[in-house]
């Protein structure tokens, strides 16, 4: 057994934890059927599929040649978390339209191909769409802008 792509390698094994965490955890819910479906009827169906597409891409890295194991960078693994649990500290005293300039931002300093008009117009709409679905549209009680400005 030899693995021809370690990118297919790597992301099957991980579909196929993921899929196996949900089914093992849905076995505590009833299950029900399709027509009425129990609360472990979805995390059941899902995980299964989710294991499923891993085991295809699994076998697939050890058939197809492609890519060698890629190199594992550790800026990402530290800055994208950092930015996310900065969003969530920083949405109430700074609102939305500046924590997300904060996770926008500084998850996209850490890739490759930065490129400040994309990221900026990235943010531009995903400050849109977030005021626009979550503070107009579900009315959750969201800043837009910093308390002190306002």
């Amino acid at each position: 057994m030899e693995i021809r792509n370690g990118k297919d390698f790597w992301a099957g094994l991980i579909f196929i934890a993921f899929g196996l965490y949900f089914l093992l955890g849905a076995r505590n819910y009833e299950m029900g059927a399709a027509t009425r479906m129990g609360p472990g009827y979805f995390p059941m169906v899902l995980g299964g599929l989710i294991a499923l597409l891993g085991g295809i891409v699994f076998l697939r890295s050890l058939v197809v040649k492609g890519g060698g194991f890629p190199s594992l960078s550790i800026r990402p693994l530290f800055f994208i978390p950092l930015s996310l649990i900065l969003f969530g500290y920083l949405l109430r005293p700074l609102g939305v339209v500046l924590a997300l300039a904060i996770l926008v931002f500084g998850s996209a300093l850490v890739g490759h191909e930065f490129k400040l008009k994309e990221v900026f117009f990235l943010y531009l709409a995903l400050i849109i769409l977030s005021v626009s679905v979550f503070v107009m549209g579900l009315g959750l009680p969201f800043a837009i802008w910093p308390r002190f400005l306002v």
